[in-house]
C-alpha cells in the first residue's frame, strides 16, 4: 500500500510461492490487518517505535487481538523474528516486550468495537450522505468477507454452476441474476480462480455483480460499434461484447494492457485493443455509436475486497479524481456520432466523482441528454431519481458502482 501498488496485487505476488495453508494465514493477516489498522496502531503507541517495526507491530498484535488459531506465543515469537530481521536484535526486544504486555490485557468485544475501522473524516461524509445507519452498514459490510463473483464467458452458467458444484465449491445467484457467488465449502479456504474449472479454458472471467449491471444499464444497442475507453482488465468489454457490441478496448497504460490482453484471449472474444490516451483519442469526432468511459475513480464502492482503499485515499484524491473526469468526459463526448450513447461508470460512492460530473458535463454540453433505457436494470432499486445506476454495497451485496447513460440528441 505504501508504495502506490493495489493490495490484490501486493498480496498475490508476495504469497504466490507459499503452501495453500500459508497462503490463506498470509490473506487473512494483511486483509485484516489493513481492516483494524486505527484500532491496532491506537493500542500500540506507534509514535515511540521505529517506522520500521510498524507493520510488524500491526501482525503481531493482529493475531493476539484478533486471530483465535494462532497460539499467542508463535505470534509473539514470530514478530519477534521479523523485527530482528527488519532492524537488528535491539528492535526484537523492543517487539517482544510491546506484544507480550499486550498479550496480557486482551480486549473485551466492547472495547474492539469501539474503535473506527474507517478513517473519521470518511465515515464523517458518508453519515452526511447516507445517514448513520447506513454508514453502519456500509462499514460492516466493508469489513466482511465479500463473495468472489465470476460471469460465464466461453461456458454458460448452469454449466459452471454444475462443474464448480463438482470441484465442492459453494454456488449461488448473485443479485438480479448478475452472475454467480462463490465461496469455498469450508469457510477457512480462500478462493483461487485459476485453479477452478474452466479458467484455462476461457469458461469465465471474474467480475462483480456490479459490473455486470453497469453493462446492462448501458444498453449498447446489438452490432453498434463500441469504444471502451479505459477498459483494462477488460471484464465490462467481454460482457458488453456478450451483450452484441462490437467493442475495441482501449487504455493508457501500457503494463494494464498485458492483462487486457490475457483476459480478452482467455474468453475468447473478438475484440481490438489500442494503447490509447482519451484526451487524445485517435478517432475522428463523431466516429463511434457508443463510447464507455470507466473512469479512475478513488473506487470507495470496492473497499470491501480492497481494505488498503480505505487508507489510501484522502479528500485531496477525491478532487484530483473529479478533475480528471471531467475531462475525460468531455473527450469521448467528441466521439460519439449524433444518436449516439455515451456511457460514464466509477466504482466510487461520491458523489463529485458520480452525479456532480455528470450534471456538469449536461451543463456545458447541451447536445447530450440522459437516456436510461426501460427495464435494462431493476428499477426500483437500482435507479437514482434522475436515472442514474447506483449500486450500494450493504444494500445490494455486491460493489458499489455509478453509471449515467447519455445520448447524443444533436
Amino acid at each position: 500500500m505504501a508504495r502506490g501498488v493495489p493490495f490484490d496485487q501486493a498480496r498475490d505476488r508476495a504469497v504466490a510461492a507459499l503452501e495453500s495453508r500459508d497462503r490463506r494465514l498470509a490473506h487473512e493477516l494483511a486483509a485484516g490487518v489493513l481492516r483494524r489498522r486505527a484500532e491496532l496502531d491506537r493500542t500500540l503507541d506507534l509514535s515511540r517505535a521505529d517506522p520500521r517495526l510498524h507493520d510488524v507491530l500491526r501482525l503481531g498484535a493482529y493475531q493476539l487481538r484478533w486471530l483465535d488459531r494462532v497460539p499467542a506465543h508463535a505470534a509473539v515469537s514470530t514478530s519477534v523474528e521479523l523485527a530482528r530481521e527488519t532492524a537488528g536484535e535491539a528492535a526484537s526486544g523492543y517487539v517482544n516486550q510491546a506484544l507480550r504486555r499486550l498479550g496480557e490485557s486482551p480486549p473485551g468485544v466492547a472495547e474492539r468495537a469501539a474503535v473506527p475501522t474507517h478513517p473519521e473524516w470518511l465515515l464523517r461524509r458518508w453519515t452526511e450522505q447516507f445517514g448513520p445507519q447506513e454508514t453502519e452498514g456500509l462499514a460492516e459490510w466493508n469489513d466482511s468477507h465479500p463473495p468472489l463473483t465470476v460471469q460465464a464467458a466461453r461456458w454458460d452458467q448452469p454449466a459452471l454452476a454444475k462443474h464448480f458444484v463438482e470441484a465442492g465449491l459453494a454456488v449461488e445467484p448473485a443479485p438480479w441474476d448478475a452472475g454467480l457467488h462463490i465461496r469455498r465449502a469450508a469457510p477457512e479456504e480462500t478462493l483461487a480462480p485459476p485453479q477452478f474449472p474452466g479458467f484455462d479454458a476461457g469458461g469465465f472471467i471474474v467480475q462483480d455483480a456490479s459490473a455486470q449491471l453497469v453493462c446492462r444499464f448501458a444498453a449498447i444497442p446489438p452490432g453498434a460499434h463500441c469504444y471502451d475507453a479505459c477498459a483494462a482488465p477488460g471484464g465490462k468489454s467481454v460482457t458488453l461484447e456478450r451483450l452484441g457490441a462490437r467493442v475495441v478496448a482501449g487504455d493508457i497504460r501500457r503494463d494494464r494492457l498485458v492483462r487486457l490482453r490475457e483476459n480478452l484471449g482467455r474468453a475468447g472474444v473478438a475484440i481490438r485493443m489500442l494503447c490509447a490516451d482519451l484526451l487524445f483519442a485517435p478517432f475522428p469526432n463523431g466516429s463511434w455509436d457508443a463510447v464507455v468511459v470507466d473512469a479512475p475513480c478513488t473506487a470507495t464502492g470496492t473497499m470491501a475486497r480492497h481494505p488498503d482503499a480505505r487508507w489510501r485515499i484522502t479528500p485531496d484524491a477525491i478532487e484530483r479524481a473529479a478533475t480528471r473526469q471531467r475531462l475525460l468526459l468531455r473527450a469521448a463526448a467528441q466521439l460519439v456520432r449524433r444518436g449516439g450513447t455515451l456511457v460514464y461508470a466509477t466504482c466510487s460512492l461520491e458523489p463529485e466523482e458520480n452525479e456532480a460530473i455528470v450534471e456538469d458535463f449536461l451543463t456545458h454540453e447541451r447536445s447530450f441528454g440522459r437516456a436510461p433505457v426501460a427495464d435494462a436494470v431493476p428499477r426500483r432499486l437500482l435507479l437514482t431519481p434522475a436515472g442514474d445506476l447506483q449500486t450500494l454495497p450493504h444494500r445490494d451485496r455486491m460493489d458499489g458502482a455509478f453509471a449515467a447513460r447519455l445520448e447524443r440528441v444533436r
